[in-house]
């Protein structure tokens, strides 16, 4: 395929665009990789070789590395937000196979760097049970028992790659995703995760007169939410960086999911009533300890929630609207 400096698989998701577009503007040579058709891929850059291809195939992977590669973020996975995870168990476990058919791509083409994006999911679930959680150390991802499904397979891919660096000299970085959020992402379908839920509901109620949203169980579960352009400065970091344990790429700014939306309701004016309503939770409280963070790479998350859901709420309003216009939309 020629010479490239990095390839992303999972590009045509939410922080596989971003992560392609950061690379693109350092001036690499990027390949992109998803199996979506084109058309669907939340942002597709011009300057890119775009691929559509399915990296739970070792062919593609093979292919896809021909001629080796600087460095290879692989972000591919079948996810979404707690209400997808809790009910699609295997279809997120089967993403072992991106996991694995990527490592052996990588080792066999001599990449240089490997980036395996990980998840705060991998975390015990018993440090998760009180939404005044203590923030989780990288440390507290054993004894394992990560989240079902999901997590489990990251946290046996982390270990993968751990053993390939180890066995075979790839050089294998593993970062813990802690909710990232953003523009230009899932904000409707099933898949979204809470940022991008509240700033739909609440866009759709200020667009239609509604007054009032639902929020699933009583709203004091605790998350913390890390904006898009912090992941990604954050596995650039890692990725280039000497430290070779997992770590926390994940805002420390704990909030309830009720705070939640009532800064989405600041940011748009409005005063709802919250109708609590059955549905998945996940673990009660979850929050990121950015202390090895700071100490392998001198840096950690920088954008405040409020900030990071402005435009994030400006962007899904804008989504919300053309929707319901009968305009094309990104979802």
């Amino acid at each position: 395929m020629g010479d490239i400096n990095a390839v992303v698989t999972g590009a045509g998701g939410f922080i596989g665009g971003h992560l392609t577009r950061a690379l693109l503007a350092e001036g690499r040579s990027v390949r992109a990789v998803d199996r979506k058709p084109l058309h669907q891929w939340y942002q597709a850059h011009d300057g890119v070789e775009n691929v559509v291809g399915d990296v739970s195939l070792r062919d593609t992977c093979t292919e896809i590395l021909d001629g080796g590669a600087d460095e290879v973020f692989h972000l591919a996975a079948d996810m979404g937000g707690m209400g997808f995870i809790e009910n699609n168990k295997a279809a997120c476990m089967l993403s072992v196979l991106s996991s694995t058919h990527m490592l052996l791509a990588a080792r066999d083409a001599g990449v240089s760097r490997y980036f395996y994006s990980s998840s705060a999911c991998v975390y015990a679930a018993h440090k998760q049970t009180d939404a005044d959680v203590l923030p989780l150390r990288e440390e507290d991802a054993y004894p394992a028992m990560p989240e079902d499904g999901y997590g489990w397979e990251k946290l046996f891919s982390e270990r993968m790659a751990r053993h390939f660096r180890e066995d075979y000299g790839l050089a294998t970085r593993s970062g813990r995703y802690h909710n990232v959020y953003g523009p230009y992402g899932t904000w409707t379908g099933g898949r979204e995760k809470a940022p991008a839920a509240a700033c739909r509901k609440v866009a759709l109620a200020v667009l239609t007169g509604v007054d009032e949203v639902e929020i699933w169980g009583d709203g004091e579960q605790t998350r913390s939410f890390t904006y898009i352009d912090d992941c990604v400065e954050g596995t650039l970091r890692l990725t280039r960086g000497d430290c070779t344990d997992p770590l926390n790429i994940g805002s420390d700014q704990l909030v309830s999911i009720n705070q939640l939306y009532a800064i989405v309701e600041q940011i748009a004016g409005a005063d709802l009533r919250h109708r609590h309503v059955p549905g998945p939770l996940g673990v009660r409280g979850r929050n990121s300890d950015n202390a090895r963070v700071r100490k392998e790479l001198g840096w950690e998350p920088q954008m405040s929630l409020l900030n990071g859901l402005e435009s994030t709420y400006r962007w899904v309003y804008d989504q919300v609207k053309a929707q319901l216009d009968g305009r094309p939309v990104t979802c």
